[in-house]
């Protein structure tokens, strides 16, 4: 990536993005898994489940906090940074964002202190209503961000008005049904669901390890191993129904994740291992597994998978196309808001979907129809995203998602058998599993991000144009001071976070601890949870 402005407001952006993605998924977890043990207290009436609730509630809430407070930045970037973006697009993009504010961050913000100031004023059904209420809440706020990110990926529902030079809703319908919006949505959540669960299930065994709180651990441990178990298997499932989008929508990603230079006959290979050399389009060491990236991208044997070769030629054709709708919007515009002769809209609209692709050449000249034919190839040449973080990043999500059903799997057997102690090594094993499905998930927002590259709107807007009038300087300098202030509330979150693990139940609700059985020592999980 150029450090220039683009380069620099990307990584802005990107690193804000990564730091508030540390907090999310935990709350999107945690909230619906304090609501199911709250209804498990309201049907049963034991005290233990109350305590479960209380105590995962207090973690839920600090994360919700300081989550809250890396996520308002991020909104005030797209003016700041992305100012021209925000002109082109906003009367779309702003729609859902405006939604997820009156809609869902007021629900999720007011049932949240009810939730914790509502034990002993509230009934306990009603006080489950506001938890439920509550999750959902973070849940909905998810799902219209999501819509909004996935309108980024697959435009629809929208046109261009070449008066006003503004993207304007056509279908907002059609906008809310986005199918790769939808797949997002569920995959995200499912993704988010994970990290919960094995958050809880980490720290559950680790008071089991310490013999500590062994009613709430064990009871812990049960649900996040089934919740978890069930969210990893969606993950599988519904990522698989985000590539095979993707074949439809954003082929050049499908490409760049699997380093697939040329077509192949299909049903296409899959690339198990191998390192992806952009500058050879070659791929060297390569290990393949016949016909699995046919049947996962295109779910049939016949179907061929296009490579970046031949993608980037259908590219230069597109850019070749988008300067016939270039010329009609330079007339239209021309005319200064007199009536447009209906040939000249007709010529405009009949090419506008390849529009996007010759802005492409404002990186290179002003006037995009003076371009000449070296620079249209290396507008279509663009199109093709950094393929070795996409490769890699993808198959680290993938892998660490195999591995997440495999340790949820194990946890859920042992917890039907009553056997979550028996083997002190897994609960070592869970403990220092905690990190990964964050890191799973911030692969995987690599992935989606990274891969839609280089449009800020696939098809529609390029990056580059994105960006707002500032010097590369301005934004180096706050870029350096939204790093230094998010790690000043990553690191208040950990210790807010480790004191409370520490601390564990309030001592009111705190009920008489069964430490496990002796076992032989193993490695010591104690100083990831002790260490300030």
């Amino acid at each position: 990536m150029d450090l220039d402005v683009v380069g620099l407001s990307r990584l802005q952006f990107a690193l804000t993005a990564l730091y508030h993605f540390l907090f999310v998924p935990l709350t999107l977890g945690l909230s619906m898994l304090i609501a199911i043990m709250e209804t498990v207290y309201v049907m049963t009436d034991r005290p233990v489940w109350r305590q479960m609730t209380k105590f995962w509630g207090v973690l839920f809430g600090i994360n919700f906090a300081i989550g809250v407070s890396t996520g308002l930045v991020m909104e005030f970037q797209f003016g700041m940074n992305w100012s021209y973006y925000s002109h082109y697009v906003g009367d779309v993009f702003g729609a859902p964002l405006a939604l997820e504010g009156l809609m869902a961050f007021f629900l999720e913000a007011t049932f949240v202190g009810l939730f914790f100031f509502g034990w002993e004023r509230l009934s306990k059904v009603q006080h489950l209503v506001v938890t439920w209420l509550t999750a959902l809440g973070t849940n909905f706020s998810a799902l219209w961000i999501l819509i909004a990110n996935g309108w980024m990926q697959n435009p629809v529902g929208a046109a261009l008005n070449p008066q006003t030079m503004r993207m304007e809703v056509t279908d907002f319908y059609a906008v809310l049904t986005n199918p790769v919006a939808q797949a997002k949505f569920v995959h995200t959540v499912s993704a988010g669901y994970v990290v919960a669960a094995l958050f809880v299930l980490g720290v559950s065994a680790w008071y089991l390890r310490q013999g500590r709180h062994a009613e709430l651990a064990k009871r812990s441990m049960t649900v996040a191993a089934s919740f978890g178990l069930a969210a990893s298997l969606s993950v599988v499932v519904l990522g698989d129904e985000s590539g095979y989008l993707s074949t439809e929508h954003q082929k050049m990603k499908l490409a760049a994740i699997e380093a697939m230079w040329h077509t192949e006959p299909a049903p296409a290979a899959f690339t198990a291992f191998g390192f992806p050399d952009q500058k050879a389009r070659e791929t060297h060491y390569a290990v393949h597994i016949p016909w699995v990236m046919g049947l996962i991208g295109t779910r049939s044997l016949s179907t061929e998978i296009p490579g970046i070769n031949d993608l980037v030629q259908l590219a230069e054709q597109r850019v070749r196309e988008g300067l016939q709708s270039y010329e009609a919007l330079e007339q239209i515009r021309a005319l200064q808001g007199k009536p447009v002769p209906a040939e000249l809209t007709a010529r405009f609209e009949q090419h506008s979907a390849s529009l996007g692709y010759a802005l492409l050449l404002k990186r290179y000249v002003d006037d995009p129809r003076q371009a000449s034919a070296a620079q249209i190839r290396q507008a279509a040449n663009d199109t093709v995203p950094q393929v070795a973080p996409l490769f890699w990043s993808f198959r680290v999500m993938v892998g660490l998602g195999m591995y997440f059903i495999v340790l949820t799997a194990t946890f859920f057997i042992l917890s039907a058998r009553r056997r979550l102690a028996a083997r002190p090594w897994l609960l070592t094993l869970a403990v220092w599993s905690i990190p990964l499905p964050w890191i799973a998930a911030e692969a995987g927002w690599m992935v989606a991000e990274l891969g839609r590259q280089p449009w800020a709107i696939e098809g529609v807007l390029p990056t580059a144009l994105a960006v707002s009038n500032l010097g590369a300087g301005t934004v180096l300098a706050t870029l350096l001071g939204f790093v230094v202030l998010y790690t000043i509330l990553l690191v208040i979150e950990m210790k807010l976070m480790l004191k409370a693990i520490r601390k564990g139940p309030e001592a009111d609700d705190a009920l008489p601890a069964r430490a496990p059985a002796k076992a032989a020592p193993a490695a010591q999980p104690e100083t990831l949870l002790t260490s300030e």
